[in-house]
């Protein structure tokens, strides 16, 4: 009886995580993976789908912003550690070893933003500005591997390492003072079951609770100078 018990136990557990995993994989991860966003919406192609033709993670999500583009796209524009910041969990940010404080106003000194311009997410490392349409929309992203160089480079990795990117946000007015902010997410990278475990259970869902409350973020600031106007 004694030698069944840690069998038996480790069946149901197995079986608990099995089901975790499939109830994960075919009702939540569905659901925030386009979260915010219409049918329309996730299916619609948008500036920088191009940078990553065939996307493994591949997540849109929206907010409705009760605000002129205008009013959105500074928030915008300032983002980065160092910077305005993500307008999103920042202990969460810090426990991985990002510095990052999120400001409430907009910083003049950041708002000129152009092509080739690296947005820290940690210092001195980040994505570049990849495509940018000051006040309609702003992709960071584009696709390094072993031999690439810079801030944004895969340093100590393998021959076969390669990740591509593509992080869009894009405004879209929806009436006078309305504007629906959507932000899509891509990400290629070469397969392997580390990369699949690490990339799935842990940086999709992850990136989804901080790109979540980062829309909200910004929902709030803009909504905030809107009214302030």
């Amino acid at each position: 009886m004694s030698s069944r018990r840690p069998i038996s136990k480790l069946v149901g557990t197995a079986a608990a995580m099995s089901a975790a995993a499939a109830a994960y994989a075919l009702i939540l991860r569905p659901r925030h993976l386009r979260w915010g966003a219409t049918e329309a919406e996730t299916l619609r192609p948008l500036p920088g789908d191009d940078l990553v033709l065939a996307p493994r993670v591949n997540a849109t999500h929206a907010v409705t912003i009760q605000a002129r583009s205008s009013n959105i796209w500074p928030w915008l524009a300032q983002i980065g550690q160092g910077r305005g910041g993500f307008y999103s969990y920042t202990w969460i940010e810090r426990m991985i070893g990002a510095d990052i404080e999120n400001t409430d106003r907009i910083l003049p000194e950041y708002q000129e933003l152009k092509a080739g311009d690296t947005i820290p997410f940690f210092e001195g490392v980040g994505p570049p500005v990849a495509l940018i349409e000051p006040g309609r929309y702003l992709v960071l992203g584009g696709k390094i591997d072993a031999q690439s160089e810079g801030p944004f480079a895969l340093k100590g990795a393998g021959p076969e390492a390669y990740m591509a990117m593509s992080w869009l946000f894009y405004l879209e007015p929806a009436g006078e003072k309305t504007t629906r902010l959507i932000e899509r997410f891509r990400l290629d990278w070469n397969q392997s079951w580390q990369n699949a475990v690490y990339m799935h259970g842990f940086l999709e869902p992850g990136a989804f609770v901080m790109e979540r409350k980062m829309l909200l973020g910004i929902k709030q600031r803009a909504e905030d100078t809107e009214e302030s106007m």
